[in-house]
């Protein structure tokens, strides 16, 4: 599966690549080498604070728009309408496009009906090409295109093989809407680079394992984002169309499936909290200009403590509380209020 048709008509390549978790000096770097090698699709999103240099790099590449296809979200922070409408306008302005081909949602809470809104809004004035959601489950996703006018055309998922979502994979063909998998490679968690099952089926295919996963994940028609720093596995994970796993390799994996996710729980109220809370950037209500929180992304603070009893990872985000102070002080000097934002985890 080299490109897929979404509900709208618009094709979309099958094999992008992802630019969560990439700092800000490295980005334009990484991007320049992904498309050396032939990426096309790249994703992003108002909370990597990556968008800029993202955008640098394809109007430098000398590639001509239309064979790019780019992907930013929305953060929960501006699901309010206008507040959707004025944060698309600061992601074109730093990606420095005319035109977006997929915005996402980037989490299911807040008023996500307010934003889903403000998205039709700018599809139907066709700034944007595609609109979709990221980490709904089936039955707010359902809620969601019942209510709205416009179905999303993408869920981006976590998916890998220790969380295979099939049930979710299963309603995504159902309706129509493509599955898109994000950490495909689970973060690296339960050492996946070093499982028995995934090892002794790359050595028989003479590929990496990382390879063989988003293989495995392609054949069930998910659309993959895989990011690296390192040329040589942005190769990797870019061919993956030259070799084919078979019925009993594709069974084999589907038996590491454990039923949860190795990063965090989206049902854990804690962490729901957190992400609900978690802001990246405060706006000055008197010019209503956006600040944004430069932190390296807000997953460069996580992991300074474990939830134990729930086993997922608390992400403190205490240098984004600096930042926020650093922020409120630098307004009331200049004799503007500031809107009150209290800093969460995520």
């Amino acid at each position: 599966m080299k490109n897929v048709r979404l509900n709208n008509g618009v094709m979309m390549p099958a094999i992008g690549f992802g630019v969560f978790q990439i700092p800000e000096n490295e980005t334009e770097r990484a991007v320049n080498d992904a498309i050396e090698i032939g990426y096309r699709k790249f994703d992003t999103a108002a909370a990597y604070f990556n968008e800029e240099q993202l955008g640098n790099a394809i109007r430098q590449s000398g590639i001509k728009r239309e064979e790019f296809f780019i992907t930013t979200k929305l953060w929960v922070q501006d699901y309010e309408y206008d507040d959707a409408l004025r944060a698309f306008d600061l992601s074109m302005k730093k990606l420095g496009l005319d035109y977006l081909d997929l915005y996402l949602m980037h989490k299911p809470y807040g008023n996500y009906y307010a934003a889903w809104r403000a998205m039709e809004r700018l599809y139907k004035e066709g700034r944007i090409r595609a609109i979709g959601v990221t980490s709904f489950s089936n039955e707010r996703l359902q809620d969601l295109f019942l209510h709205n006018e416009i179905k999303p055309v993408v869920n981006q998922l976590e998916t890998h093989p220790f969380f295979q979502q099939q049930a979710a994979n299963a309603f995504l063909q159902q309706e129509g809407i493509q599955h898109e998998a994000w950490a495909p490679f689970a973060e690296g968690q339960n050492d996946i680079f070093n499982h028995p099952t995934l090892k002794a089926i790359a050595e028989q295919h003479d590929k990496g394992v990382g390879a063989v996963i988003l293989r495995w994940l392609n054949q069930r028609n998910i659309v993959v984002i895989p990011k690296s720093v390192h040329k040589e596995r942005m190769i990797e994970n870019f061919n993956i169309l030259d070799f084919t796993l078979s019925k009993e390799e594709m069974d084999a994996i589907a038996l590491l499936e454990t039923g949860k996710s190795p990063i965090y729980d989206d049902m854990d109220l804690l962490t729901v909290k957190g992400i609900g809370l978690h802001k990246i950037h405060e706006c000055c209500q008197k010019t209503n200009r956006i600040l944004t929180l430069k932190t390296e992304s807000y997953a460069d603070c996580k992991i300074e403590q474990q939830h134990r009893n729930a086993g997922i990872r608390i992400w403190c985000i205490s240098s984004i509380a600096r930042r926020v102070r650093a922020l409120r002080t630098r307004c009331h000097r200049r004799g503007l209020s500031v809107d009150r934002h209290g800093a969460g985890v995520l």
